[in-house]
């Protein structure tokens, strides 16, 4: 038995002690046995510098947070390249040694370690932006709160939760109808509690499948020896098989045989090379790296009869078929429709109703069509939109064509424009469901977003509606009342301008420093020159505003709202500029934290949700409590500032 997993076992029997002793009034053991134990548990801790998590010598303490923060990954992390062909696997090898490992099927988390301890842990997101999880992945059932390695650590691997915990949760859960669907759903909701206490009571664990930097370390230009290291530190390492062309069809045939009882879910396997340095000179094309690829298992399939298709409008126009089928078994849930995605994979796929259809879950998650039996091609694609009648054509967007909705004011382009518009991240109007605006559409209260804050000359006719009355109809104009006063960012967002975010608007306008006419009069090739945002989103924008009605709407909006001043874009307002800041527990003088992460993000800096080394002050009105993050910035020796202190020393 090795030294990792004698620390294991000794774990698990103090803590059965533990809990027999003071929960059940039972002994398993003597209080000399229990401290020789304890004592040996101690010695190998300190022989290997790893203490592992559930120890006797660590005690987490569980944390809840309002929201979780984001935080922009230094360098994009990119999707694999996919193949289902054993062979393409062996001829992407060539003569090279690989490494064969299995691509399991959670949640990646990026981790970083400092002196040895834990410092930040982050949820991959969108790949350029992710979620910060460090409390959270502290209770991670096998992840080392400290390692020997005292260098700046860096690496990634996928949070799971196993079959076998995932079918104890369901089955403890007293709703049938209740039940999580399937271990990845159920993984990456408890990864991203907002209260660490949950994650730590749902078995979440951790495998290290890459190393991205650990300093001064000679890796001998090995990978294998980037496994070793970090399985040497006390982390747990996806399980990999060294390859070359000649074994890795054999090897293949080995995870195939292994998956069948595997108790971690994996959709497939990763290649990779070996060689640190070739890897690194291949780059990576605009959608994956080239040093790696995976091997995607042939995926399950049934066949069935395609009875209808469904054609639903969003709010950009678009119209997408919805394939609705007679029911079938699919990976453990029962599937009766499938996205069909465009009017090019309609025609590709020559469908009709009552054809004969087999259907799959792309990556065992995404119903999809494979194939068409029938190929009947008789489906008709509709000429008019299914919400208000209007006329459709056909276009051609992305080498793929779609239909679009040709009438400016179709309810379902209202609908949903209205909604994302006062939805939180945008004006943030309160009481405005999507039902409500359905409502008022049909009675011709909103005709254009300015609408929203005249709602009070339908004061009496609302409030006879069904679900309201006169509180709630008050409650509703006055929060409309109170998103006048908002910022430009936040309105740029809410006009749905196709693919800008708030984090883009914000990027635009700080660029124009808050001058909405300068940035309206910017050509696509001034907007694409701005950092973050390049040509597809410059155009989109630009042709966005080069409409006459969205420009004379947003227009109108500045006319009558109250726009916050923007930061200017000069360096002398950038008093923050390259400072980080982490914030905690509860304000006094900002409204939340939010407010204070806006304010420092004028000036700048960067709030973020972890404690590092690289933090230049934890913000926190109870300095000198014995929380997670103050004992952390304490260790690390960052300052621990009450929010009096902050505006005296940064805002003032």
């Amino acid at each position: 038995m090795n030294k990792k997993d004698e620390m294991r076992m000794l774990i698990d029997k103090l803590r059965a002690a533990s809990k027999a002793y003071y929960a059940e009034d039972k002994e398993l053991m003597s209080n000399y046995e229990y401290d020789e134990l304890s004592d040996r548990l101690q010695q190998l801790e300190e022989e290997t510098g790893i203490i592992l998590p559930d120890s006797p010598s660590v005690n987490v303490g569980y944390e809840a947070v309002d929201e979780l923060p984001k935080e922009r990954h230094p360098e994009p992390m990119l999707s694999l390249g996919k193949t289902k062909s054993r062979e393409e696997l062996r001829d992407f090898l060539g003569a090279k040694k690989g490494l064969l490992s299995w691509k399991l099927d959670g949640l990646t988390v990026v981790l970083e370690y400092e002196d040895g301890l834990l410092s930040k842990a982050v949820t991959r997101g969108n790949g350029e932006v992710g979620e910060v999880i460090t409390a959270n992945a502290r209770t991670f059932k096998n992840l080392p709160h400290r390692i020997p390695y005292k260098g700046n650590l860096v690496l990634r691997g996928e949070a799971v939760i196993t079959y076998s915990d995932f079918e104890k949760i369901n089955s403890s859960m007293p709703d049938a109808s209740a039940v999580y669907k399937n271990p990845r759903n159920l993984c990456s909701g408890s990864v991203r509690q907002l209260n660490s206490a949950v994650t730590a009571e749902r078995n979440v664990r951790f495998y290290a499948f890459a190393l991205v930097s650990a300093e001064g370390v000679d890796f001998a230009n090995s990978r294998e020896e980037q496994f070793a290291f970090l399985s040497k530190q006390g982390f747990d390492v996806v399980e990999h098989k060294a390859v070359t062309a000649d074994t890795i069809l054999d090897t293949i045939e080995y995870f195939a045989h292994a998956i069948e009882d595997y108790d971690i879910p994996s959709d497939g396997l990763v290649l990779s090379y070996d060689d640190l340095a070739y890897s690194a000179s291949l780059g990576r094309t605009a959608k994956a790296p080239r040093h790696s690829i995976a091997f995607k298992w042939a995926d399950e399939t049934a066949e069935t009869t395609l009875r209808e298709v469904e054609w639903s409008a969003s709010r950009t126009g678009l119209i997408n078929p919805v394939a609705i089928f007679d029911p079938v078994e699919l990976e453990g849930t029962t599937v009766t429709r499938a996205s069909v995605h465009n009017v090019s994979i309609v025609k590709s796929l020559q469908l009709g109703i009552g054809d004969r259809i087999t259907v799959y879950k792309a990556n065992m998650i995404i119903p999809q069509i494979a194939e068409n039996q029938t190929k009947s091609g008789q489906l008709e694609i509709p000429d008019q939109c299914p919400v208000c009648g209007g006329r459709t054509r056909i276009s051609k967007e992305n080498d793929a064509e779609v239909l679009l909705c040709t009438n400016p004011a179709c309810d379902a382009k209202k609908l949903k424009s209205f909604a994302h518009f006062v939805s939180r991240d945008a004006m943030n109007i309160d009481g405005i469901s999507e039902a409500t605006l359905e409502k008022f559409i049909n009675a011709g209260y909103l005709h254009s977003f300015r609408d929203l804050f005249h709602l009070e000359a339908h004061r009496e006719a609302i409030a006879l509606m069904d679900g309201f009355g006169e509180k709630s109809c008050n409650n509703m104009i006055e929060s409309a009342e109170r998103a006048k006063k908002t910022t430009l960012p936040k309105l740029l967002y809410a006009m749905g301008i196709p693919g800008i975010g708030l984090a883009n608007a914000k990027v635009i306008v700080r660029e124009f420093a808050g001058d909405a006419e300068s940035m309206l009069s910017a050509d696509a090739e001034r907007l694409a020159a701005i950092d973050g945002i390049g040509p597809v989103l410059a155009e989109a924008f630009y042709g966005f505003f080069q409409k006459e009605e969205n420009r004379a709407q947003f227009t109108d909006l500045l006319s009558m709202l109250e726009i916050e001043a923007s930061p200017s874009a000069d360096t002398g307002t950038m008093t923050l500029a390259g400072k980080v800041f982490v914030v905690t527990g509860s304000l006094t003088h900002f409204e939340n934290r939010n407010a204070l992460k806006e304010e420092v993000e004028k000036r700048g800096g960067k709030v973020t949700g972890s404690v590092t080394g690289k933090t230049d002050a934890l913000i926190n009105n109870d300095t000198t409590s014995m929380s997670t993050k103050n004992k952390t910035a304490k260790s690390l020796g960052v300052p621990i500032l009450s929010e009096d202190d902050f505006i005296a020393q940064y805002l003032q």
